[in-house]
C-alpha cells in the first residue's frame, strides 16, 4: 500500500521504509521540518519516493502516518483530505510527555483533528505515561538494520552519543556527561557537540579537545565500535536509537535507571542506575577488565537482536498499517 509518513526522525524511518510498502516522502524546496523528503545520510530504497507537498492532491495515500500534532490539518490543507475519516491514519508518538509525568493529555485528546486516531507508542514507558483516554493504543518496540558485531573495545575510553547537548543540557544529561568525563576519557559524538567544549572550558574542565565529533550514520558505528563502553545518559527522553546500535555494536553500556532503559539492557548487559557513583566505578572496571567489557558487550548484543530486530518491527508494522486501513 501506498503510505505517507513525514520525515521527522530519521534513524526510525530508515527502519520503517525498510518494508515492503510504496512510501511518500513530502519535500519542499527548503526541506524543512514539513518537507525533509528522503534522507541524505541513510541509505533509503527506491520504495521510499519524494513527493512535493503541494502535489500529494494527485496522489492519495491508502494510509497515513502522522507524528506530529499539526500534521493532520497540513495533510487536509494540502489534499483535502481528513485524517481517520477521508482517508485511514495512526498517530505514532515518539516521544515522552513534555508537561506533567502521568497525566499530560495526548495529542489525540487535545487536538480536535486528531480526535478517535489509534496511537502507537514507540515504548512501554511512552504508553503508561501518556493519557491517551479512551483511543486505542498499541506498543511497537523500535527495530533497527543489525549493523553486525563490530566491536573491538580497544580504546580505552567512555563513547555518549547526544544530539544538541548544550541546548537540550539536563533532559540528555549533559552535566552528568562532565561530570564522567572528569573522571575518565570519554568521547562525545553527536549535532552540536563541538559546543561543549566551551562550556567544559567555561566550567573548569575537562578538557575535550579532540573528543567532539560529528559523524555520518556509518562512520558512527565504526567509531562507537572500538571504544570499550557506551554510556546513555539521557534522563528523559523515549528510548534513544544510539542506546539500541551502540549494544547491537557489541558495546556494554551504561544507563539511568529512567523512562524504558530498564527494561532495554538487562544486568547481563551493563548496568542501570541513577547513582553516579555506581556508574563511575563500572565504566572504571570496564577500562581496567577489557575481557569483561567485551563479555557484557556479547549479552547486549544477543539483548538487542532478540527485542529490537529489524523483522520483527516491520511485522508489527504490517500488522497495523493493515488494520488501520481496514
Amino acid at each position: 500500500m501506498k503510505v505517507l509518513l513525514w520525515h521527522v526522525h530519521g534513524s526510525w524511518t530508515t527502519s520503517f521504509v525498510a518494508g515492503s510498502h510504496e512510501y511518500l516522502l513530502p519535500v519542499t524546496p527548503d526541506r524543512g521540518p514539513d518537507g525533509r523528503g528522503r534522507a541524505t545520510s541513510w541509505a533509503w530504497p527506491a520504495s521510499a519516493r519524494e513527493v512535493p507537498l503541494e502535489a500529494l492532491r494527485t496522489e492519495p495515500p491508502d494510509v497515513v502516518v502522522l507524528q506530529r500534532p499539526h500534521e493532520a490539518a497540513l495533510l487536509h490543507r494540502v489534499t483535502g483530505l481528513r485524517a481517520g475519516h477521508d482517508v485511514p491514519a495512526v498517530y505514532l508518538e515518539h516521544n515522552t510527555p513534555t508537561g506533567h509525568a502521568v497525566s499530560t493529555p495526548h495529542h489525540v485528546l487535545a487536538e480536535p483533528a486528531l480526535s478517535g486516531l489509534p496511537v502507537v507508542h514507540v515504548t512501554w514507558f511512552n504508553a503508561m505515561a501518556w493519557d491517551c483516554g479512551t483511543a486505542p493504543t498499541e506498543v511497537v518496540q523500535h527495530g533497527i538494520p543489525d549493523p553486525g558485531h563490530l566491536y573491538t573495545g580497544e580504546d580505552a575510553s567512555v563513547a555518549v552519543v547526544v544530539n544538541e547537548p548544550v541546548r537540550r543540557a539536563r533532559v540528555a544529561g549533559t552535566d552528568l556527561v562532565l561530570d564522567l568525563a572528569r573522571e575518565v576519557p570519554l568521547h562525545v559524538y553527536g549535532m552540536g557537540s563541538e559546543l561543549l567544549l566551551e562550556v567544559a572550558r567555561e566550567q573548569g574542565g575537562p578538557d575535550l579537545s579532540g573528543r567532539l565529533h560529528d559523524l555520518s550514520q556509518a562512520q558512527l558505528h565504526h567509531r562507537l565500535a572500538r571504544h570499550r563502553l557506551y554510556f546513555h545518559p539521557y534522563r528523559w527522553t523515549s528510548l534513544g536509537l544510539a542506546l539500541v546500535e551502540a549494544m547491537t555494536l557489541g558495546l556494554p553500556v551504561l544507563a539511568l535507571s529512567t523512562t524504558e532503559a530498564p527494561h532495554a539492557v538487562p544486568a547481563s548487559a551493563g548496568l542501570v542506575s541513577n547513582d553516579p557513583a555506581a556508574l563511575r566505578a563500572r565504566a572504571r572496571l570496564w577500562l581496567r577488565r577489557p575481557e569483561l567489557a567485551m563479555q557484557q558487550g556479547r549479552a547486549a548484543r544477543e539483548h538487542a537482536l532478540a527485542h529490537y530486530g529489524l523483522d520483527r518491527f516491520l511485522s508489527d508494522w504490517d500488522r497495523i498499517l493493515k488494520e488501520v486501513a481496514r
